[in-house]
């Protein structure tokens, strides 16, 4: 029992603390019991109350030691009988759950809808976990589509206060966008406007993509597509007032409307360049401008213009740079837009860290290696622009995001790098028919970042009823950690021309390589090739120049080439070039001696958004050295550099038995226009037109019957590409322009390919 001095201080000390005192000095816990506890120890339930037996107590303790118990969730019920300090717990406890049920779910996986739940097998039942989860479900279908699912919780008691939860589905149809509405434009119509956004009408051929189904988030994309348009085409005051999405009162269709506020067209006034950096250090930045007087405005120009200068003023030596630029309307009626760009030096910020996420299989070193830049450099935006370009570049991502971020001081930044990854099996299919070779088919599989490592692993086959070929290959790109890139491969080859050339040729060999850079784009490759060839399997019908080569010859081949590529992308390339110059030596052992050249090259031309032209060339000579080139060294151009001509349909040729006998020199060049075919852009169509020219001529032997004209062919055509969810297919259809009589066609190329 207390005394009352006691009870004195302890009603003080109640007061400061903002509780209410004591009604007396006799409120003392004399003993606590719990009642209902089944899995939980008493013990364990009276230390969540927070009171013990001797301890001084108001009813405000009391309701708060109560409220301590609910709180750790898992009773759901607790209430309280106080007989003068006699305290009795009651307490209901949670049911534990036995197992969680989907019931009804047809067109979403139980393990998809099991990620988004926390309630799972032996936890606690509670109902605010239930609501929580039920959300996250109906959260689940709407981001597929279905906003007229239903889920209902249902609870199946068992024994041992467990219990079954049973979560019925009714799933219902997918909610389309049924109609889009464009408000206030005058100047593009709707189906113009609805090519821009990427949300798109439910038809029936969609059902490759997901584009006819709302997103909220694509919604917002969609006017961000749209301001891009607009900005693009000279209207600079565009605005999208509003963005609205309604769903049918069916909830089976969305109604998509956009109201947007078009503005005037401006164009292109006076163009300024104004700096404070050292003049005797600038470069001249007015190649690098895009705008120019009496341009229409167009936004994207100005930023292409900034980044261009940019990477000027970087190749400079200038790293910290900030141009800002400043526009100026001019007084009404006049729609012009005066434009300076502002150039001044920016504070100097260096890389703190690089941050990378998602890539789940390939490994950070790989992707770190790519950088241009390091933790502790300084910042470049060019460097950042050519390390993204890098990333990309190795086509193991569906998208590469780098975002700068403030980082421990104002003269540092991070980098967070974004990684969507993707496939990067490869199973290629290809199919064809020549008037030579007749029906082929072309198989391989491709393995272009093993194990995450970054290492390429090919084979590929060729099978037809006259020609087989074999070929396997690894690649490292960073042999030894240093950026070299090593790689070997072996092939073997079968071929029977008994139809035309009436021998068989058999070649087995292997190539090693290895290859390192000069600066950032340029690079040298050095590489030795040991090829066995048989020649065999001749008639009577064979050309004697055929008969000459018959036999088994080894060529030992030392080579090296050098590549300068400056395109925006290796994998879809739409603007640049690159150039690779190729030299090769036989005659460090073997049966053969010569020395052969060759040079490629390519140039890329965007013409307009989805429009690209390029023209490809290339060129080759071998001269043997005190002996004539054999057959299996010579040149041999067809389908792959001149389409509507077969492989070997091109060149010297012997007449009285129509064997081709290949060239010592070639030359082809390649014009191509790519294009959109207004279809929609999911669909994943374009088409290509092309013209193709070249020649290959020039022999070692003389003689009767050999034709070796100078004669120029060229062809033209048309190709259809399908970016299919199985792959890319591409079908060429070419004419022949300009042939020799004794030229071989092929009017249909095909190719295939997918991944996985």
């Amino acid at each position: 029992m207390r005394t009352p001095i006691r009870w004195l201080w302890v009603c003080i000390f109640a007061v400061l603390m903002g509780t209410p005192c004591p009604v007396s000095a006799e409120d003392l816990i004399k003993s606590i019991t719990v009642e209902g506890s089944q899995r939980i120890e008493p013990s364990a339930v009276i230390s969540y109350f927070g009171l013990k037996p001797g301890a001084a107590y108001t009813a405000y303790d009391l309701d708060l030691g109560v409220k301590r118990i609910y709180e750790t969730g898992f009773y759901s019920d607790v209430s309280l009988d106080n007989e003068e300090g006699d305290i009795t717990l009651n307490v209901k406890e949670n049911a534990s759950i036995n197992q969680v049920i989907f019931e009804g779910n047809e067109q979403i996986d139980k393990e998809d809808l099991e990620k988004e739940i926390t309630l799972k097998s032996r936890s606690l039942y509670t109902k605010s976990r239930v609501q929580n989860d039920l959300k996250r479900l109906l959260d689940v279908y709407r981001r597929s589509g279905r906003y007229s699912a239903e889920i209902t919780p249902q609870i199946i008691p068992l024994e041992q206060n467990r219990i079954n939860l049973i979560y019925n589905i009714t799933e219902g149809p997918k909610a389309l966008i049924e109609k889009i509405t464009f408000i206030g434009n005058e100047n593009y119509d709707h189906d113009t406007l609805s090519k821009v956004i990427a949300s798109t009408r439910e038809r029936w051929y969609k059902f490759l993509t997901d584009n006819d189904k709302y997103d909220p988030d694509r919604l917002s994309y969609d006017q961000e597509l749209l301001r891009r348009f607009y900005f693009q085409n000279g209207y600079a005051d565009f605005k999208v007032k509003s963005a609205i999405a309604e769903l049918s009162p069916q909830k089976d269709a969305f109604y998509l409307t956009f109201t947007i506020e078009e503005g005037d067209i401006y164009h292109i006034g006076d163009v300024d360049i104004h700096s404070t950096l050292p003049k005797d250090k600038m470069p001249d930045l007015k190649p690098s401008t895009l705008v120019h007087a009496g341009d229409i405005y167009n936004a994207s120009d100005i930023e292409d213009s900034i980044n261009r200068m940019s990477d000027t003023l970087g190749d400079a030596g200038f790293a910290f740079v900030d141009i800002t630029p400043e526009s100026k309307r001019r007084p009404a009626p006049e729609k012009i837009i005066d434009l300076t760009f502002n150039i001044a030096e920016g504070p100097k910020v260096y890389v703190e860290r690089i941050n990378i996420f998602g890539n789940l299989r390939t490994l950070d070193s790989v992707i770190r290696r790519e950088f241009r830049l390091a933790e502790g450099d300084p910042f470049s935006t060019s460097k950042l622009k050519r390390s993204e370009q890098r990333l990309n570049d190795l086509g193991f991502f569906e998208k590469v995001d780098i975002q700068r971020k403030p980082g421990s001081a104002d003269d540092q930044t991070l980098l967070d790098v974004e990684i969507l990854e993707k496939s990067t099996g490869e199973i290629t299919l290809g199919a064809g028919f020549s008037t030579t070779d007749g029906p082929l088919i072309d198989a391989g599989v491709r393995e272009r970042n093993f194990l995450g490592m970054g290492q390429d692993l090919r084979a590929r086959v060729t099978y037809g009823s006259l020609r087989q070929n074999f070929d396997l290959g690894i690649s490292e790109p960073y042999f030894l950690g240093r950026e070299i890139e090593a790689s070997a491969n072996v092939f073997k080859t079968q071929q029977s021309v008994q139809n035309t050339s009436t021998f068989d040729r058999e070649s087995l060999g292997a190539v090693f390589r290895i290859g390192y850079r000069l600066s950032e784009h340029l690079s040298h490759q050095l590489r030795y090739t040991l090829e066995q060839t048989q020649i065999s399997n001749v008639t009577a019908n064979t050309s004697r120049y055929i008969l000459d080569q018959v036999g088994q010859n080894t060529a030992s081949i030392i080579g090296h080439a050098f590549t300068y590529d400056r395109r925006d992308s290796k994998l879809a390339p739409t603007r640049g070039y690159i150039l690779r110059i190729n030299q090769d030596f036989a005659g460090l052992g073997g049966d053969n001696t010569f020395i052969r050249h060759e040079a490629r090259g390519s140039y890329y031309i965007p013409l307009a958004k989805k429009w690209t032209y390029f023209i490809e060339g290339s060129a080759g000579n071998i001269q043997g050295l005190g002996k004539n080139v054999r057959i299996n060294q010579r040149f041999f151009i067809g389908s792959q550099e001149i389409r509507g001509f077969t492989n070997a349909g091109i060149g010297p040729r012997d007449t009285a038995t129509n064997d081709p006998l290949g060239g010592n020199s070639y030359y082809a060049i390649s014009n191509e226009a790519r294009f959109p075919l207004g279809l929609s852009d999911d669909l994943g169509i374009s088409g290509a037109a092309f013209v193709d020219a070249g020649n290959l001529f020039g022999l070692d032997q003389t003689g009767p019957g050999i034709v070796d004209g100078n004669g120029l062919r060229v062809s033209s055509g048309l190709g259809i590409a399908w970016t299919s969810p199985f792959g890319p297919i591409r079908i060429d259809f070419a004419l022949p322009l300009l042939k020799e009589q004794y030229d071989d066609t092929q009017l249909i190329r095909f190719q295939f390919g997918t991944s996985f």
